[in-house]
């Protein structure tokens, strides 16, 4: 067998899990994390790789639509995706949601058998697309979503509950309705009702498992 051959055989196993805003997409990773076990799945959060906008005024920052694909620096995403998946531990980068810019610290992000890529967008670049071997959708109810953005906006990331709702009509709703939603259709398993879906992350845990038994025995 030539070496080609053989690294290809070791690839990971690359889960794309996309999903509106409060969906219910990180209960989704982490499930697959716990089932899995700390050393076979890394998480690349979408949210992470926000462009930094320290160089604009705070009040300009406020101001960006941080709900269109734009907002994301895809090609550092894509590249530490590709990184990861030749083997390779990556720097992957912190954002200050209250602050709208870039952390100086990154996490250290190690390859593993798994890799799960989380985000609203995850599913709208084609290019990005092509990297997973999954594809989900998690499909949840607009007003249950609202209030789970609300909580975490007001609980985690500093905001009122004026700049939440402003942002909600201005950007949120109508780039869910431009792009996320759309974005359903190229989903190999829609899950409804996020992570509280046994069923679903049973049938997915199972098609998981049945990899890395093959994953292992190929090592």
């Amino acid at each position: 067998m030539s070496l080609d051959a053989a690294a290809s055989r070791r690839a990971p196993f690359v889960i794309g899990v996309a999903g509106g805003s409060g969906s219910g997409k990180t209960t989704i990773a982490r499930a697959l994390a716990e089932a899995l076990g700390e050393g076979s799945m890394a998480l690349i959060e979408q949210d992470c790789y926000y462009r930094d906008l320290a160089a604009l005024p705070f009040e300009e920052r406020c101001r960006q639509n941080f709900d269109h694909p734009d907002a994301i620096e895809l090609p550092l995403l894509i590249q530490q995706l590709d990184e990861l998946c030749a083997g390779r531990p990556v720097l992957k980068p912190r954002y200050d949601f209250e602050h709208h810019a870039r952390l100086p610290e990154r996490d250290s992000l190690q390859p593993r058998p798994v890799l799960v890529v989380e985000g609203i967008l995850v599913l709208v670049d084609a290019d990005l697309r092509r990297r997973f071997d999954l594809k989900l959708f998690v499909d949840t109810a607009a007003d249950i979503r609202l209030m789970r953005r609300i909580r975490r906006d007001l609980e985690q990331r500093g905001r009122s509950f004026a700049q939440i709702r402003q942002q909600y009509y201005e950007t949120v709703r109508p780039m869910h309705l431009a792009f996320v939603e759309p974005s359903k259709c190229w989903a190999d398993v829609i899950i409804p009702e996020g992570g509280q879906n046994r069923v679903a992350l049973g049938v997915i845990l199972g098609r998981v498992r049945e990899f890395l038994r093959e994953y292992e025995g190929k090592s």
